[in-house]
């Protein structure tokens, strides 16, 4: 299976490419880019029942919203917008996958991070699950945590922003 990075390396690729459509398949895994006039989509399959997973190509500013299509899958709650005025100089921390947002390893245990924790551009803050999978989200950036955005459990989307926080 490839990596988050790997995926969003192969969107760039085929995004700046001429190329419309692009399949690759491994061990029961498929990833099928298709482009549309000037969007591209990704669509993710691991097993034939698997749920697909639809993102536009990244921008290179800011990431676009995703479409989840899921069988029985509830929608997500919609994230509260942050004001524009005071996030304008803080980091926005975005999900780089459509899954579940966790905020620390396991139930019992402490969150990786709460509003007011300082953190390295290699702490991490939480984690998604995706088709069974816990990927460790990192900060990025060197700085604080202004807040948390999501709910522990919640879905959350691609290029959803999960935490705000203030660079040092």
């Amino acid at each position: 299976m490839l990596k988050v990075q790997e995926i969003r390396e192969l969107i760039k690729l085929v995004d700046q490419s001429n190329i419309d459509e692009f399949v690759y398949e491994h061990e029961g895994s498929k990833i099928k880019m298709k482009k549309k006039g000037n969007e591209a989509a990704v669509v993710q399959q691991v097993q034939p029942a698997a749920a697909q997973v639809l993102a536009p190509a990244p921008q290179p500013v800011q990431p676009a919203a995703v479409k989840v299509e899921e069988p029985k899958a509830e929608a997500p709650a919609a994230a509260p917008e942050p004001k524009a005025e005071a996030t304008e100089d803080l980091h926005k921390i975005v999900s780089p996958m459509v899954g579940t947002f966790y905020q620390s390893s396991s139930p019992d245990a402490d969150a990786y991070v709460k509003a007011g924790s300082k953190v390295t551009k290699d702490s991490i803050v939480c984690i998604v699950e995706a088709m069974k999978l816990f990927n460790e989200i990192e900060a990025e950036v060197n700085g604080e945590i202004v807040e948390v955005l999501v709910k522990d459990g919640q879905l959350v989307e691609y290029g959803q922003p999960l935490f705000l926080v203030k660079p040092e």
